[in-house]
């Protein structure tokens, strides 16, 4: 079934256009042109994130601040053995992936531990970099409130997931 979507898509794309009398070819080049400026204008954001969420796990930062905000994670009920997950998650979804697997690895996808990883990974969001995409795209340059709101609603992600997990569980 997969394998006929696209040809189908460009099928049902060209009928649409011989019915409106539209040249489908021009059209397709030009979608395909904007598509290539938008990543073109993008690209400077994502090459940075990326290059920093690297920098930040070869170079140990991200577990040196793991352990030190472990204890304020621990208040909020927050396991710290997710603390890397929570630092990582809002910067890197593919970061955050890997972490995620390891915490699986480690404490197995059924603990509670694996299940409050996976909640995590569901309810929060890659806010840098869906700000840098979004807002990069739309030509936005002052993103104002949007961050802190961001962020905060990944707090709460993450502590939801903890307190619901850790009821259930």
């Amino acid at each position: 079934m997969t394998d006929y979507i696209v040809p189908l898509l460009l099928l049902g794309i060209c009928l649409i256009a011989l019915k409106k009398q539209e040249n489908a070819y021009d059209t397709l080049l030009t979608g395909g042109m904007e598509g290539l400026r938008l990543l073109v204008s993008i690209l400077p954001a994502l090459v940075v994130l990326m290059v920093a969420v690297s920098m930040l796990r070869q170079s140990g930062a991200v577990e040196l601040l793991s352990g030190f905000l472990a204890p304020v994670f621990r208040f909020f009920g927050i396991p710290e053995e997710t603390a890397m997950l929570v630092l990582i998650r809002p910067i890197s979804g593919s970061a955050a992936l890997a972490v995620g697997a390891d915490i699986m690895a480690q404490y197995g996808a059924d603990s509670r531990i694996g299940r409050i990883a996976a909640v995590m990974l569901g309810s929060t969001e890659t806010t840098f970099y869906t700000i840098s995409v979004y807002f990069g795209a739309a030509g936005i340059q002052k993103t104002r409130y949007t961050l802190p709101a961001a962020l905060f609603a990944d707090f709460v992600g993450f502590f939801m997931a903890s307190l619901t997990v850790g009821l259930l569980y």
